[in-house]
């Protein structure tokens, strides 16, 4: 029992955190960043031994009382065979934290912001629990077969330092934290937080692709133009996006759009861009894959942004969000919208609009978890086994 936990410690904890014994070469871990982290779990080299097999927690060093660390060139989250479930930090799937993009093909990053809310505030919190119910996710997609962490180095970044008292600057808090991650060549996966934070980290990602097609999973457009006098706020970030050229006019769809409005023709902005909506009555009691296919045609080889609301899914599923609409989509047809970008030249994704208090159960957080788990496994040179 005490090797387990001894390795159980050196897999999860940071560094500092009483292991006395001397610790093998580890990459360096950026410590300027615009991500307020703790001390950061030091990330194993590829140039550990090869005869370690990836993703296995090593035996405990002979002579010594603590065990090596990762193994493999890539980040693996741990298995609960080896390492208890509430075992050690609160990470995106349990992998390791570090406080930057650097070195990394896509990295998990919280945003939690929820001062754009118009209904239930709480979303600030959907990036912590997000995490704590993601150590239910595992390895390698059984359904598909794809096998992220045996394709791309991914680690938990942790949070943007958002101004909760000043949204615009939180915005730019958001955007010049994108800009770095984008700089680094890393694909950011993003745990909301409200919508509002699309709209900065489009801005971060189009500087870099240019003007980018749009997967809009949502029960809203977000295309609002002002609430009680402010343009930013979380029913607006596409019209914003949409005004300063970010978004391929052309290739935008937006999947699930439901609800009473306050305008007889709520739409109309939306078709005179150029977006295709799909309102959820299109999509009830159907698979969405021939949709899907139309997507990937309209979307083409051009660089594609994810952007997925939790409310664009029924609330008897996912009823932890601020702005719940009846008669969604199932999470099945959630699945099948996500897979269905596989092949498609994804440069970002985010989850947004979980609020955990409305759903003591955890379930909204779990299906979170699970798309964006969804979302890395059809990103670009992710391998399928």
């Amino acid at each position: 029992m005490r090797p387990l936990l001894w390795t159980a410690c050196s897999q999860l904890l940071p560094r500092g955190a009483g292991l006395c014994a001397p610790k093998p070469a580890v990459t360096a871990v950026v410590t300027t960043s615009h991500h307020g982290l703790h001390p950061q779990a030091p990330l194993a080299t590829s140039s550990s031994p090869p005869s370690v097999s990836a993703g296995f927690l090593q035996p405990l060093v002979a002579g010594s009382r603590a065990p090596r660390r990762w193994s493999s060139q890539f980040n693996v989250p741990p298995s609960a065979l080896l390492v208890a479930r509430p075992v050690g930090i609160c990470s995106m799937m349990r992998l390791p934290v570090q406080a930057s993009a650097e070195g990394l093909d896509a990295a998990f990053v919280g945003v939690p912001l929820d001062t754009g809310t118009s209904n239930r505030p709480g979303a600030r919190f959907g990036p912590r629990q997000i995490r704590a119910e993601s150590a239910m996710v595992r390895r390698y997609n059984s359904s598909t077969g794809a096998a992220p962490f045996d394709s791309l180095r991914v680690a938990d970044i942790g949070d943007v330092n958002v101004n909760l008292y000043n949204l615009p600057d939180s915005c730019r808090l958001i955007r010049e934290s994108y800009q770095g991650i984008v700089a680094s060549g890393c694909v950011p996966l993003t745990l909301g937080g409200d919508h509002t934070i699309t709209y900065p980290i489009l801005q971060a990602l189009a500087a870099k692709h240019g003007p980018l097609g749009l997967v809009h999973v949502d029960a809203h457009t977000d295309t609002g133009d002002t609430a009680l006098g402010e343009r930013i706020y979380h029913g607006a970030p596409f019209r914003r996006c949409a005004e300063e050229g970010l978004l391929d006019r052309g290739r935008v769809v937006q999947i699930g759009i439901r609800g009473s409005s306050y305008d007889p023709d709520p739409y109309q902005y939306c078709r005179e861009q150029g977006f295709r909506v799909v309102p959820a009555e299109q999509c009830w009691m159907k698979s969405l894959e021939p949709l899907m296919r139309e997507v990937r045609a309209q979307m083409g080889d051009k660089p594609i942004y994810i952007s997925f609301d939790i409310d664009g899914l029924d609330p008897a599923y996912a009823p932890g969000t601020g702005t719940p609409e009846i008669a969604g989509l199932t999470p099945a047809q959630a699945l099948e919208i996500i897979r269905g970008c596989k092949g498609l030249n994804i440069v970002g994704c985010d989850l947004v609009e979980v609020a955990p208090m409305y759903d003591v159960s955890g379930n909204t957080a779990l299906l979170g978890a699970n798309l964006l788990f969804e979302m890395l496994c059809v990103l670009p040179g992710v391998k399928t086994l």
